[in-house]
């Protein structure tokens, strides 16, 4: 069908208007929080052995900085408040002793600072820390809100068997919060495609792993983060004195800086379609699954071939 010059016209001006429109609403859809976004930053901080004093006011330092740069959330390293001493591989004087006397409860008077730091930057934290509970020490990491509150703590479930006077923990968490649903996982716990699955199960939109281990190589950290990521349509965060990056539900690498400077990695995190879809785990049939239960695979059938 043809048309005139002034019908033509003034269909495609109603067309441009209805456009218009469409653009609006959708802007306010998500500024209504129908797409939550934050600015999440990493701190790749390289923190001093057996001297809490000194890694808090690296910690302060670098956290100044990222909150002026628009952080929403900071996170350190596995072990940070302490300096991952836990670890007797890389400390092999280590001692239960030793080991208790330098963790911190989680009422402790170093935790109170973290809590007094986040609650004056308005920011939500999450420490790596040696947390002593009674006579025992586990490997935590635990989330302070803008408030200054204890929103979320996580205690490590796997290690290397280089950690031998670490509770391990048997939980894994999903917490609220007004940024989204955010999961945690302590270095080793990561290259069990378990843990993460089962944090996206239970709905986190962001899973973050404080790291610290020897091993920095590109399979074991970049491609399997990559991996947890694009495998449960989450955000990942992997934060290592060494190797700091963030990656997205489509498996793809944000930000990230490697080597042995310290600085402040940064990513706009946006909890999209990607994530709600869970379109990478849509078709699960846990009904078929049990044999992942099997406490240890190490008899195998013979090889018929």
């Amino acid at each position: 069908m043809k048309y005139g010059p002034v019908e033509f016209w003034s269909r495609w001006i109603r067309r441009l208007c209805w456009m218009q429109l469409q653009l609006v609403m959708s802007s306010t859809f998500v500024l209504a929080g129908e797409v939550k976004s934050f600015n999440l930053a990493g701190l790749k901080l390289i923190p001093t052995p057996w001297d809490r004093a000194a890694n808090f006011a690296k910690l302060e330092h670098y956290a100044r900085k990222a909150a002026a740069a628009g952080a929403d959330f900071i996170v350190t390293p596995e072990g940070y408040l302490e300096g991952y001493v836990g670890n007797d591989k890389l400390t092999p004087s280590l001692t239960l002793d030793r080991y208790r006397e330098i963790a911190e409860p989680v009422d402790g008077q170093w935790i109170k600072k973290i809590e007094g730091l986040a609650r004056e930057l308005k920011v939500y934290l999450l420490i790596g820390f040696a947390e002593r509970r009674g006579d025992k020490v586990c490997n935590s990491a635990m989330i302070v809100s803008p408030a200054g509150r204890q929103v979320g703590k996580y205690t490590k479930a796997h290690t290397a068997g280089d950690e031998p006077y670490n509770q391990k923990g048997s939980e894994f968490p999903v917490f609220s919060t007004p940024l989204g649903r955010l999961g945690m996982l302590i270095c080793f716990d990561r290259q069990l495609p378990e843990t993460a699955r089962i944090l996206a199960i239970k709905g986190a939109e962001v899973i973050l792993v404080p790291a610290f281990g020897l091993g920095i190589e590109e399979i074991n950290e970049d491609i399997l983060m990559r991996a947890r990521a694009y495998e449960n349509s989450v955000y990942v965060a992997h934060v290592h004195p060494k190797n700091t990056f963030i990656v997205d539900p489509g498996g793809t690498i944000v930000a990230q800086s490697r080597g042995e400077t310290e600085e402040i990695v940064m990513a706009r995190i946006t909890l999209d379609a990607r994530i709600r879809s869970r379109k990478a785990f849509r078709g699960r049939r846990p009904e078929i699954y049990g044999e992942i239960l099997n406490k240890n695979q190490t008899d195998f059938p013979e090889d018929h071939r």
